[in-house]
C-alpha cells in the first residue's frame, strides 16, 4: 500500500468520516485554505487510480467512497513507522511516547489491560 501525500490523506480523512461524498462535500470537510474544485477532483482521481477509493455514477456526477478502511491504512502506516524509526519494536514506540510525556500512566494501564485481554 502506498503512503499518501498530505492532501491525499486529508481527502481520505474526509471520506472516512463521510463514508460517501461528492467532490463539493469533500471540499467542505477539508481545512482552510480550501483547494479549488479541479484540484480536489484531480487528487480524488489519483486516489481512485491508487485503489483507495471508488465511485458510483449519478448521471454526470460521481459519489466517492473509501475502498481502504482507516484501520487498514493506520495499520500499514504505523507498521512502517515502527519498522523504520523504532527498529521494528512496538516497545520502543511506547517508550518514546512515555519519555516525551505523550502518554500517561492511565493510558499505559489501558494498554496493559488490552494486551492481557487479547491473550
Amino acid at each position: 500500500m502506498q503512503k499518501l501525500a498530505k492532501r491525499e490523506e486529508q481527502i481520505m480523512q474526509s471520506l472516512w468520516k463521510l463514508q460517501k461524498a461528492f467532490i463539493k462535500e469533500i471540499i467542505e470537510e477539508l481545512p482552510d485554505p480550501k483547494p479549488h474544485y479541479n484540484t480536489t477532483a484531480t487528487i480524488v482521481k489519483i486516489l481512485e487510480e491508487k485503489g483507495f477509493i471508488n465511485h458510483k455514477a449519478f448521471g454526470n456526477s460521481f459519489q466517492y467512497h473509501p475502498v481502504i478502511s482507516k484501520d487498514e491504512y493506520q495499520k500499514e502506516v504505523l507498521g512502517e513507522v515502527v519498522t523504520n524509526y523504532f527498529d521494528n519494536s512496538p516497545l520502543a514506540l511506547v517508550k518514546f511516547f512515555a519519555k516525551e510525556e505523550k502518554i500517561n500512566t492511565k493510558e499505559l494501564e489501558e494498554i496493559i489491560e488490552l494486551i492481557k485481554n487479547n491473550k
